[in-house]
């Protein structure tokens, strides 16, 4: 019995097209040629790219980096000196002193004699001495203006602690809109493929006749605009590397990539929790906290200047025209008392009660803004969680959409514009997607810079 006979088909010689069978193998081989080349150019950049640093990793870049942060921390360690400043005025001082002079007198007007002038001569003069003096006792006013000054550092080290929260939050920020960046430079260059596809696909039904030419003129036109949008997306990842540069105060270029983390576990926190945090961690209100202990302090200390002040003072020298010098020595207490002084202190007082009121009052505002944005982030949070999820089941029917268009138009059933249609719609989804998940981080970024609590972490 002879063998059946095998039909043969014709290997297609340069410049023809493939027969309109053969055409979805053919485009998935000219995609798959496509994807090797573009992963064997990559190969390089791959190579000096491997190092990738998570967010975590970033931030302790930018708490080093960060100049905004030096510039703080210079502020905090001017304040802890004003505190031994304040403190110095309990100690003992002591100063010394030497003069060297040349004299032009009479003997009598140096000893304070009447009678008459004798001849006046010119002759050196040589004085040296020391001087001690001690606070021993002021009600207090010292040690009050001691403890205004230990409050002060403490604003200012909240302070700092502020400017802490706002460098994390910006790393956070940047660190998710690069992510999202690449993200979407990649849903723009599966675009591309995908148009290319469908241009070639267009093509060919045109070619044997199953298809008008504005299909595709269409596919032309489609594939044409996936190229500008590759093109934007891939500028759009190089500013957000710049940004992200930029933010971790680094000098030269980012000469590492970033670890992927958008795709976390949703965190759940109630209304009264992040109210509670935020009241308890937050810089600001722990700054006016202690801007009003010091404000207080101040306050005391100066209604002390009402009260007596008791000081010791030594004092020995030595003066002469001619060595060894006659010495003198005082040793003794001083007692002052403001009797009348215009009403300066009533108004000292008066100034530093009404600061202390407007304190007061930047307070109660601080903590009503405080409240409004732990609100307000957790609104957003909700709403991007639940965004997501539907993002999620937009992306599924784009993409079970596209499939079907795409079978539709092979079989000649369906048109150019529902296949385009399907794509630009799956291309949303996928955008929409990736905002949801960046808006997601983004908003829970937020909520952490209100209530100054990390409640996730990479």
């Amino acid at each position: 019995m002879s063998a059946p006979a095998v039909a043969l088909q014709p290997v297609p010689r340069c410049g023809e097209r493939l027969p309109i069978a053969d055409l979805p193998r053919a485009a998935e081989a000219d995609v798959m040629r496509r994807r090797l080349a573009v992963a064997f150019l990559a190969l390089p950049a791959l190579a000096r790219a491997q190092e990738r640093k998570t967010l975590e990793e970033c931030i302790e870049i930018a708490l080093r980096q960060q100049p905004t942060l030096r510039a703080a921390a210079a502020t905090v360690a001017a304040g802890r000196e004003r505190v031994w400043q304040a403190a110095a005025a309990y100690l003992p001082q002591v100063s010394a002193s030497y003069l060297a002079s040349r004299r032009h007198a009479s003997s009598s007007s140096l000893i304070g004699s009447g009678g008459l002038e004798k001849k006046a001569n010119t002759f050196p003069f040589y004085s040296t001495g020391a001087t001690l003096s001690q606070v021993l006792f002021d009600f207090g006013q010292n040690l009050e203006l001691i403890h205004a000054a230990q409050a002060s550092a403490e604003a200012l080290a909240a302070d700092a602690d502020t400017q802490h929260d706002t460098v994390v939050f910006n790393v956070q920020q940047a660190y998710f809109m690069l992510l999202a960046a690449y993200r979407l430079r990649d849903v723009a260059e599966e675009t591309v493929v995908q148009n290319q596809k469908h241009l070639d696909l267009a093509e060919g039904r045109h070619d044997v006749g199953l298809a008008p030419r504005i299909d595709v003129t269409t596919a032309q036109v489609q594939l044409a605009q996936a190229e500008l949008n590759q093109l934007t997306a891939r500028n759009n990842v190089s500013l957000g590397r710049e940004t992200l540069r930029n933010t971790l105060g680094l000098p030269g270029p980012l000469d590492f990539d970033i670890v992927d983390s958008l795709e976390q576990p949703r965190s759940e926190v109630s209304d009264e929790e992040a109210l509670d945090l935020a009241y308890a961690n937050r810089p600001e209100l722990r700054s006016l906290a202690a801007q009003e202990r010091a404000d207080i302090e101040r306050i005391k200390a100066i209604e002390k200047d009402y009260l007596p002040k008791l000081a010791l003072n030594s004092n020995v020298t030595w003066n002469g025209s001619t060595y060894p010098l006659q010495q003198s020595w005082i040793f003794g207490g001083l007692v002052s008392l403001s009797v009348f002084n215009g009403g300066l202190t009533r108004a000292q007082v008066g100034e530093a009660k009404a600061n202390l009121e407007n304190l007061r009052a930047t307070e109660d505002g601080t903590r009503n803004n405080v409240t409004l944005e732990v609100r307000q982030s957790l609104l957003n949070l909700r709403q991007q969680a639940e965004s997501i999820g539907v993002a999620d089941k937009g992306l599924e029917q784009g993409r079970e959409n596209l499939s079907l268009a795409e079978g539709r138009y092979k079989t000649g059933v369906g048109n150019i514009i529902e296949l385009t249609d399907a794509q630009v719609a799956l291309v949303s989804a996928e955008a929409s997607r990736v905002q949801a998940l960046v808006g997601y981080r983004t908003a829970l970024a937020t909520l952490e810079r209100s209530t100054a609590h990390r409640f996730g972490t990479d």
